[in-house]
């Protein structure tokens, strides 16, 4: 128990003295349980979140609107790729962290179980639901585990694209004409407090994020980084001449913070335990496309393994 306790303490003064811990290095074994939960949901909600948008590609109102939300969906299966990766670092299997997005045991992010009725909604997602990732990603640039860390870097610099192009999207439709204008007014309402609600429970509420920033996993609070993204994000409302649906939403000259209105959580947790709008839709077409992707995965299993046989044969003939 001595010999554990010292090696947790060299551990948080390693991790104090801002090093990175990678792969093969001691861990916690608690260090290493939530990392492992933290990057799953994060791939999952990588992978689901381009379910959303897949709908768009074929009716998106222009080519060069297609091809930038095709490269957008593109990104997003590369940024899940990095992180299953990233946890297989740990010790997790791949096809077990799938399996489990598949039987609806894995959680990913609440933000993508509503719906997408419009084209002012690929904006809004671009613009918020993006925003509000890049606000919790930056901080995860430097986070203390070398390969999440590391794979944030690239994640954070394309979707930074992705928020531009949403909040070009919201633009040009609030500078149209009324119709247009009125569709990404609808679309803003809509995606608003869904949005806020992406970066998690109230600090008090919160189980998990003391102990989180202590190993420097997180740099930030939940409730930090959403005020954040409401500073920052009002203003490029206005700029847009859009309106943010929040009654309590007022510039506090004490504080240097906008303050704003209650949260319902209730809908949060709502929607976390399989209850959203789209909750049973984007499993359905996860579980679709795992099961007609079998022969594709059995196919490049074999060939895979047909090159090792010819390589452990060719070393053997040398």
């Amino acid at each position: 128990m001595t010999k554990e306790m010292n090696l947790e303490e060299r551990f948080q003064n390693y991790v104090d003295q801002e090093n990175k811990i990678e792969p093969k290095d001691w861990m916690p074994e608690k260090y290493r349980k939530t990392l492992v939960r933290q990057i799953s949901q994060h791939a999952h909600s990588e992978v689901v979140g381009m379910l959303p948008e897949a709908n768009w590609i074929t009716r998106a109102p222009s080519l060069r609107r297609k091809v930038a939300l095709l490269a957008k969906v593109q990104d997003e299966a590369g940024h899940g790729l990095y992180l299953y990766s990233a946890a297989e670092t740990l010790g997790a299997d791949r096809a077990d962290m799938v399996q489990d997005l598949l039987d609806g045991k894995a959680k990913y992010s609440s933000i993508f179980n509503y719906p997408t009725p419009t084209w002012a909604d690929m904006g809004a997602i671009g613009w918020l639901v993006d925003g509000a990732a890049i606000a919790n990603q930056v901080m995860l640039c430097r986070t203390s585990y070398g390969p999440y860390s590391r794979a944030m870097v690239r994640i954070c610099k394309e979707e930074s694209f992705h928020q531009r192009q949403g909040y070009e999207i919201m633009m040009t439709l609030a500078k149209g004409t009324a119709v247009q204008k009125k569709m990404a007014q609808d679309a803003l309402n809509r995606w608003w407090w869904p949005a806020l609600m992406m970066f998690g429970p109230t600090d008090d509420e919160s189980p998990n994020s003391a102990q989180s920033m202590k190993w420097k996993i997180k740099r930030k609070s939940n409730d930090e980084l959403r005020q954040e993204f409401i500073d920052k994000t009002v203003p490029q409302a206005e700029y847009l001449g859009l309106t943010i649906p929040d009654e309590h939403l007022k510039w506090n000259e004490e504080t240097g913070h906008y303050d704003f209105g209650p949260i319902d959580w209730e809908e949060f947790y709502n929607v976390i335990k399989g209850n959203g709008p789209c909750n049973k839709q984007r499993l359905g077409a996860r579980q679709k496309a795992h099961k007609e992707g079998e022969w594709v995965r059995e196919a490049a299993n074999a060939y895979a393994n047909k090159q090792a046989e010819r390589a452990r044969k060719e070393k053997g003939a040398a």
